[in-house]
Formats: C-alpha cells, structure tokens, sequence
C-alpha cells in the first residue's frame, strides 16, 4: 500500500492528511494546541457521585467537569462507584474524549503515557501487544521483551512500531516513560487540584509518534518551519530515515494539489457514490449513524442477485472507508440492499469485518437484525470529522449546517497563496462576510501579517455585510 503523509498549515492551523493508494484516509486539525485536551492528565477533585449512573463528576478547572465512569477506574470495577470514590476526593485522571454539545469531556482514571514502540500503563499491571502485529513469532518475541520491561505494579502495550526494534530500543523508551510518571506523580504530590499536571503533544508530534510507521513512502509538507520540525522529530523518535520528507513549493495549495481538498469536501456530503454506480447515503446524529445502500445506476449484467450482492460487496469496503475518514464512532445502522441468500449475507459481513480491520480504532460487527439490518460499533477515539468543519447552520435553525467561519477561511487562504504566487502579481484584494474576514486578518491582524510575510505580496481583505457567508471574492493587480 502506497501511504503518505500530508502536513499544510494555514491561518496559525495545522491540517493533516493521511493519504493510503492516492485517497485520503484520514484526517486532523488542530486549530490550537492549547485548547485541545485529549491526553492530557489532571488533578481532579470530585464533584458529585452518581450511584444510579455508575459515574462521578470532577473539576478538572476547566469550562465544565469531566464525566468518569466506573469502569474507568483502576482495580475492582464490579463494586458501586460510591464505594470506589468520594465526593471532595482528590484523583488523577486522564482525558479520554473532547467535550462535545452540552456534554463535559470523558476523562479515565486508567492513565497511559504513550511512546513511539510502546504504551506504560502505571496504574495496571497487564502486557499487550498490538493487534495490527501480525506475524506470531514477532508477537512472542514482543511480548517476551514486555515481560522482561514491565516495571514492577505497572503495565507495558506494546505497539505496531515496535516491529524488528532491538531490546536496547525498548528499554530506552521504557526508562523515557517511566521518569516521565515519575514527574507527573510528583507534581500531582505538590499540587492541589483542579490541576493540569500533563500536557499531550502537538498534532505534529503525535502523527510522527503514532501514525509514520515504516510503510510510509513520504511525509510532504508545505512550511519550513514544519519540515524542521519533523526531521528533529524525526532523529528524536528514532524513524528511519529512509522516509523521505519533501519541502512542497508549488504555486497550488498543497492540499488542493494533491486532490485533498474535494476528497474533504465529498466526505461532508450525504451521499457518496461507488465505483458501479450505486451509492451509500450517510445520516448522522446524537445517538447513532445509519448508512443507506442503493444500487442507483448500476443495473448488473446477469440477475438481480449478483447485482444486488456486487453493490453490497462494493458497499461494505467503502463504509469502512467512511467511517474512518469521518471519524465516525459510536453504533452503526447499516441497510444493505435486501439478499435472501444467507450465503450472500455471510460473505458481505466477511467484506465489512476483513476492510474494518485496517482501521487502527477497534470496531466490533454483531450481524444481522431480524429486521435485516447490520448492527455494528466503532470507539469514538476522535472529533467527527463534520464537527470540525462545519457548525449549525443560522439559517435553518440547526437542521442542516454549512462550511464553519475558520474552514472558509482557510479555503481561502489557499487561494490567496495560490494567487499570490502567480506570475506577475502584485497584490492581491479579498472581499468576504465579516466573520470570515476577521478570521482571516487575525486578533491583533496576525494573520494577515503573516500572509503578507510569506506571500511577499501585498494583500487586503475588506469585510462585505451583504454577502452570504460562504461567498468570497478574490481579485488581483498585476506590475
């Protein structure tokens, strides 16, 4: 599989995109790294104990407290949660999901600290080896290693980066993890909580920590600054060198160069087309996802069986496909197209669970309902990929949405860049509804500085009250 690495940065905002065969598979953002919790480890006190919900509330400082279930406690977790914690008690939790809605994040009291090669689990004392380590004499030998790693009371995972590392390598990054719960545990002793005794890594760090594995042919980016970056990062976390890392300075965005941009666009829309030309339509909301199979144009050429079970087949792969992009998490409801062969039934749940195997965030597929329908689940690891891009729609009072004030904007920042770069162009003039506008300049007009500084060209953008929020209009002067 051919796989690359996209990193472009925009408006102070790190976007990327992990390409697989010429597509893009995944996708992340980050609009600040300040703002962004998951990861992080804080000292909490707790607020309020809910028997009736096997949960707790607790302040971690924040906006608004974090929800801990029992089951993500440490230790016994068939006893009532109000015998494992106390209302007022002090507790070191980790957050496991962004808040979302009216919603508080998820915070776990199972704290990991992640590396490159392996996971140190202190508060569980447990080895594993990751399930995309397939080959069985690597998963003994990784396993054997973990044993021999594992400090004392606590818990090693090891991951699929570990592959063909030596010992040394190993116990180099264990000795790494452990000094660093050790600080974390002394700062929690100093400290009186609410606390932030942990901040994760940027999104730069983290995608070369936990996405570049040795199958990455490439890792293209669009700033210097991030092509720095990444070959510090690159030395420190021991990846090879054999991963190219390449400068882009083409005239186009990187992101629409590369095609990325309307492989984003299509994934935010309801309906997505298969290569036979059937189609699935997407619906999300609150409580679940449910995807729709039609056959739409494909008519078949031998009978409506093959037909049916070929779209189906085709279906199965690109919804796995979606639910990766999407960051899609939670239940799944999903209506083949209806096969009276249990046969046909048992090779589309095989497609489904073979192509969900390749996502890296756990699903699990239960079958079919008695009314037809395939039951499934996928861990909500990250943000949907339609909450980072899009916000309610004023207009419709929230029944539909439209691109977001910073998506625009970045829009087009891209095509200021790409305008700004043409042959001959002296400056360049934008005119837009004032909340992209002011996206666009920056608190402070640090934005606009900053396009001014990279583009080296003069560059106005004026707000325009009557234009519709998404309309934007680009013009330029030539010497």
């Amino acid at each position: 599989m051919l796989r690359k690495v996209v990193i472009s940065s925009f408006l102070n905002q790190v976007l990327v995109g992990i390409v697989e065969n010429g597509r893009l598979a995944e996708f992340f953002m980050e609009r600040d790294e300040t703002s962004r919790i998951v990861g992080n480890i804080y000292k909490g006190k707790v607020e309020n104990v809910l028997p009736g919900m096997a949960a707790a509330f607790v302040d971690l400082g924040l906006e608004r407290n974090g929800f801990l279930y029992v089951a993500d406690l440490p230790g016994e977790r068939d006893r009532p949660i109000n015998e494992l914690v106390k209302k007022g008690q002090e507790i070191l939790v980790q957050v496991a999901k962004e808040p979302e809605g009216s919603k508080g994040p998820r915070v776990e009291a199972n704290i990991s600290l992640p590396g490159r090669f392996m996971v140190l689990m202190p508060q569980e004392d447990t080895i594993g080896v990751s399930r995309q380590i397939p080959d069985p004499q690597e998963r003994s030998r990784l396993r054997e290693l973990a044993g021999q790693l594992k400090p004392e009371g606590m818990g090693l995972i090891v991951r699929t980066a570990a592959c063909g590392r030596s010992a040394k390598e190993l116990e180099e990054e264990r000795n790494k993890l452990v000094k660093l719960w050790r600080q974390i545990e002394k700062q929690g002793r100093k400290r009186s909580a609410p606390a932030l005794l942990y901040r994760d890594h940027d999104l730069i760090y983290r995608i070369m920590r936990d996405v570049v594995t040795d199958d990455t042919q490439a890792i293209i980016v669009d700033q210097p600054w991030i092509y720095d970056r990444i070959i510090d990062i690159r030395s420190k976390l021991h990846i090879s060198p054999s991963i190219k890392v390449d400068l882009y300075q083409g005239e186009v965005a990187l992101f629409d160069q590369l095609g990325l941009s309307r492989d984003l666009e299509k994934a935010t829309h309801k309906r997505v087309w298969l290569n036979s030309g059937g189609y699935l339509i997407i619906d999300q909301t609150e409580a679940l996802v449910s995807i729709d199979v039609n056959t739409g144009r494909y008519t078949g050429s031998k009978n409506l069986a093959e037909t049916v079970l070929r779209t189906n087949l085709e279906a199965a792969h690109e919804i796995a496909k979606q639910l990766r992009l999407r960051n899609i998490g939670g239940i799944v409801i999903i209506d083949f197209i209806d096969m009276e062969s249990a046969r046909d039934r048992q090779l589309v749940l095989d497609a489904l669970t073979k192509a969900l195997a390749a996502d890296k965030t756990k699903s699990h597929v239960l079958g079919f309902t008695q009314l037809g329908l395939v039951e499934m689940t996928r861990k909500k690891a990250k943000t949907r990929l339609s909450h980072l891009l899009e916000t309610p729609c004023p207009q419709c009072g929230g029944a539909g949405s439209v691109l977001s004030c910073d998506t625009i904007a970045i829009n087009t920042a891209q095509k200021i860049y790409s305008t700004a770069r043409e042959p001959g162009v002296k400056s360049v003039h934008v005119s837009c509804h004032p909340l992209v506008a002011a996206v666009l300049i920056g608190k402070n007009r640090e934005n606009l500085r900053l396009m001014r500084k990279q583009t080296g060209k003069k560059i106005t953008i004026t707000g325009c009250e009557e234009f519709e929020l998404d309309y934007v209009e680009i013009s330029h002067s030539v010497k």
